[in-house]
């Protein structure tokens, strides 16, 4: 029994996996108080054998997960750091270790499962595209602001923007609220469309496209390319990662 664990910016994302079975899973918002939040998250969970989590977060956010791990499972944490090459997925980066673990393990999970060639869109606090081609080989992407940080980050270096409510995406909007959102939202729409486009070729032609994160359903609609939701495809793929790897996480 593994107990797989997701750090992300806006919240935590945890599963039990038992072989090819999931037994548990849920989230917690980093806005709680995270010991308390995976005490009673983690209360009726069954005893688990390993415990292997990938973060995108600080080391201290990092070390309070630890802790409630090994009050709750007694059990060391495993994290894993993004390595040049695994389960058939080769890393483009430089230096490996820089590209996210999160869109490392997307990219495991869409391989295992036969996804490939294709474009993976983390669709979140920030926005990650990578094209990954049929042989398992990472041709590299593109990171930018997710649309709801892009909307933050225009409010904030403005004076005069001031939207008064959320705003609604349309094709050209008449008030600033609307205009604000149409913008963002529609900004990043467009970023993914046009990696589709330029990355199409180096893929064979016609590359699934594949949105996860937190904003991927709201964004899904905006899309004039086809494309599907990929929904927990970190822990997808850290599961297949603990498998392949299983005496790394019993060295601790």
């Amino acid at each position: 029994m593994k107990l797989l664990l997701d750090l992300g910016n806006t919240r935590l994302k945890w599963a039990v996996r038992e072989g090819a079975q999931w037994r548990a899973r849920g989230a917690v918002s980093w806005d709680s108080d995270i010991a308390t939040a995976l005490r009673e998250a983690w209360g009726e969970l069954p005893a688990v054998d390993d415990v292997v989590g990938a973060s995108v977060v600080d080391a201290a956010r990092e070390a309070a997960v630890a802790d409630a791990v090994r009050a709750g499972c007694a059990q060391d944490t495993f994290w894993l750091r993004t390595p040049a090459a695994a389960c058939g997925v080769r890393n483009a980066y430089d230096e490996p270790q820089r590209l996210g673990v999160d869109r490392f393990l997307a990219m495991v999970a869409a391989y295992d499962a036969g996804h490939a060639p294709c474009i993976l869109a983390g669709v979140g606090t920030a926005l990650t595209l990578d094209a990954l081609a049929a042989d398992g080989r990472h041709l590299g992407g593109l990171i930018a602001p997710g649309p709801q940080l892009m909307q933050q980050s225009l409010v904030g270096a403005t004076v005069r923007v001031r939207p008064e409510r959320p705003g609604e995406v349309l094709d050209a909007a008449a008030n600033t609220a609307d205009a604000v959102a149409s913008g963002c939202w529609q900004a990043a729409a467009a970023l993914i469309e046009r990696f589709v486009r330029r990355m199409s070729h180096s893929l064979g032609g016609n590359p699934a496209l594949r949105l996860g994160g937190g904003d991927a359903a709201a964004l899904l609609p905006l899309l004039e390319a086809p494309a599907e939701l990929a929904e927990d495809g970190v822990l997808h793929g850290l599961a297949v990662w603990a498998n392949a790897h299983p005496a790394a996480t019993r060295a601790l």
